[in-house]
């Protein structure tokens, strides 16, 4: 099964990348977790990539391109954080062309804006480890304290207010033209993402009727 998740910084796409990928044994590619760790590691790509994100503004194409096209396999996978604009969608069927490889559902994540600032900007995560908490619905067992490794909790810059409404007006501006894009196209599935990410993942699975015991090698 090779899927392509949609939605707005917040809208929980990033955590049902995870569990989906899980439950149907494919590969998760998240275009933002490997953009952060090339800026982590400060990597020449990482040194421009990090210019963008701090200013809450998309990668080019360019940049990207080779990135997104040395992950797909025949393996399936569960993209999150590309396709972002029109170019981007044309660009992932040209790849998926070239690889002779199907994408069987677009899942859009509808949420509110507030709702997804709110989300956001109580994040935290560990500068060592990288392990994730939010200060209302998952909070460390000592402030500002990773509970696995001791080291200090941060807030990523792409996770700041300000940032994520930046990064808000990009996603209205750009990526919300692929909705009518992919639903012309009949294989978009829309997921009221204001839910619980337990309702929210029974939606998916309950639309896309695969069990995890199915193929999902995606040829």
């Amino acid at each position: 099964m090779n899927l392509v998740l949609l939605g707005a910084p917040g809208s929980g796409k990033g955590t049902q990348a995870k569990m989906l990928a899980s439950h149907y044994k494919i590969r998760e590619i998240s275009l933002g977790d490997i953009l952060r760790e090339e800026a982590k590691k400060k990597t020449p790509l990482g040194e421009v990539v990090s210019d963008y994100m701090k200013r809450g503004v998309l990668v080019p194409d360019e940049i990207i391109k080779d990135v997104i096209q040395s992950k797909l396999n025949s393996h399936g996978f569960v993209l999150d954080g590309f396709p972002r604009n029109l170019a981007q969608a044309k660009m992932l069927e040209d790849i998926l062309k070239e690889k002779n490889l199907t994408l069987n559902k677009v899942i859009y994540f509808k949420v509110d804006e507030e709702k997804a600032v709110q989300r956001l900007s109580g994040r935290r995560v560990c500068k060592e480890c990288g392990a994730v908490y939010h200060i209302l619905n998952m909070p460390p067992k000592k402030e500002g304290i990773c509970d696995r490794c001791g080291a200090s909790l941060i807030i990523r810059e792409d996770d700041k207010e300000s940032t994520v409404r930046r990064r808000w007006q990009v996603f209205k501006e750009e990526t919300a033209s692929l909705i009518g894009y992919y639903l012309k196209k009949s294989n978009l599935l829309e997921i009221d993402a204001n839910k619980s990410k337990e309702e929210v993942f029974l939606q998916i699975t309950e639309a896309l009727g695969y069990g995890e015991d199915k193929d999902s090698s995606g040829d």
